[in-house]
C-alpha cells in the first residue's frame, strides 16, 4: 500500500523524544513492504524533507519560523490545554496543512496514488484531513483513518471541538488508538445515537523493539552509578512526560507511605514537562531516593530499563 501519514510531530534527530512511535510505525510498515510518506509541520532546524530508513518525510511551512510553535510536544500546557501561541497560529496551521495534504494527494511521490490517508491525532489533524477524504476535487478518492495518541483525546472532548470531531469521524473509514479507553472515549463523540461504529475501531498497542530493549548485565549498573543508587537496591522506574495524563500526581501523595514501607526502595521518574518542578517539590523530602533525571534521549533508554 501507499500510505500518507499526517502528523504534527516526528523525530527531528536520532534520539528525539518527539513522536518516536510514529517513526516506529512508519518504519515497520516500510519493512513490511508498504510505502509511507510522512507529512509534518516545519520547525526551527527541521529540513524540508528527508529519507528516514525508507520513510519519505516532507514538512510544510505555515508561519514565519519564529511563530512555528505547533507540534513537537510544544503545543499543549500539561497536555491539557493549548498554549496561547499555539492557539494564535492554529488557523494558519489548518490551512497550510490542508493545502500540503491536497498537493501530495494530487501528486504523490513516485506517481502512484495513495491508498490511505492516516491522520494522527484527531485534533488537529483529522479536522485538517476530513474534508479531503473522498473529495471529488482530487484525481482519486482516498479513504481516511484517524489515529489517537492521548493528548488529542483531551482536546477532542472539549465543547469547542466536539462538533468538529463528530463531523470528521463521519468521514473516517477506520479509527485506531493505542488503548481501549482512548478509542471508546472518541467513539462516543461520533455521530449519535451510536457514535463511531465499533466494527471500524481498532486498538493497536505500541510495539517495542525487543532486541534493543533487552537485558544486559554488563550495562545494568550505568544509570545506578550515575544516579547514586546501590547496586542491590530495589528500583522502581517510570518514563513519560511530566503531564497530567501520565498520572505522576497520583503517586506523589503515596510517596511517604511507599518509601517508609520499603526502606531500600529507590524510584526513578524520568521525563520532562510542565509539571516537573511541581513533582520535584513534592518529592523533596527524599532527595536520595526519588530521582528525576529529566528528559532521557531514546537511544539511552534501554540502559535505564536495564537498571
Amino acid at each position: 500500500m501507499q500510505l500518507l501519514f499526517l502528523t504534527q510531530t516526528y523525530p527531528r534527530f536520532a534520539g528525539d523524544t518527539a513522536g518516536p512511535f510514529i517513526r516506529d510505525l512508519a518504519r515497520g510498515l516500510v519493512r513490511g513492504g508498504d510505502r509511507v510518506t510522512v507529512l509534518a509541520p516545519h520547525a526551527r532546524e527541521v529540513a524540508d524533507g528527508w529519507d528516514d530508513d525508507g520513510v519519505t518525510v516532507r514538512t510544510f511551512r505555515y508561519a514565519p519560523e519564529r511563530f512555528e510553535v505547533l507540534g513537537y510536544s510544544r503545543s499543549l500546557a500539561k497536555d491539557e490545554s493549548a498554549r496561547l501561541g499555539a492557539l494564535a497560529v492554529a488557523p494558519l496551521y489548518l490551512l497550510a496543512a490542508r493545502r500540503a495534504v491536497r498537493r501530495l494527494l494530487a501528486k504523490p511521490p513516485g506517481g502512484d496514488r495513495f491508498d490511505l490517508l492516516h491522520a494522527h491525532w484527531v485534533v488537529p489533524n483529522a479536522l485538517v484531513a476530513a474534508p479531503l477524504a473522498g473529495s471529488r476535487s482530487l484525481p482519486h478518492r482516498v479513504p481516511l483513518a484517524v489515529g489517537l495518541h492521548g493528548s488529542d483525546v483531551f482536546m477532542a472532548e472539549k465543547a469547542i471541538f466536539r462538533g468538529l470531531v463528530g463531523q470528521a469521524l463521519a468521514r473516517a473509514r477506520v479509527l485506531t488508538g493505542c488503548s481501549p479507553e482512548l478509542v471508546d472515549r472518541v467513539r462516543a463523540l461520533g455521530v449519535r445515537p451510536a457514535g463511531f461504529p465499533e466494527a471500524r475501531s481498532r486498538v493497536i498497542p505500541y510495539g517495542v523493539d525487543v532486541e534493543l530493549f533487552s537485558p544486559d548485565r554488563e550495562r545494568r549498573g550505568l544509570w545506578r552509578q550515575q544516579l547514586g543508587i546501590p547496586e542491590d537496591a530495589p528500583l522502581g522506574l517510570t518514563v513519560g512526560r511530566m503531564a497530567t495524563k501520565k498520572g505522576y500526581q497520583v503517586l506523589m501523595p503515596e510517596l511517604e507511605e511507599l518509601l517508609a514501607d520499603n526502606p531500600d526502595l529507590h524510584l526513578v521518574l524520568a521525563g520532562a514537562g510542565d509539571r516537573l518542578e511541581e513533582f520535584q517539590r513534592a518529592a523533596a523530602p527524599w532527595p536520595r531516593r526519588v530521582h528525576f533525571p529529566g528528559a532521557v534521549y531514546r537511544d539511552t533508554l534501554p540502559d535505564l530499563y536495564r537498571a
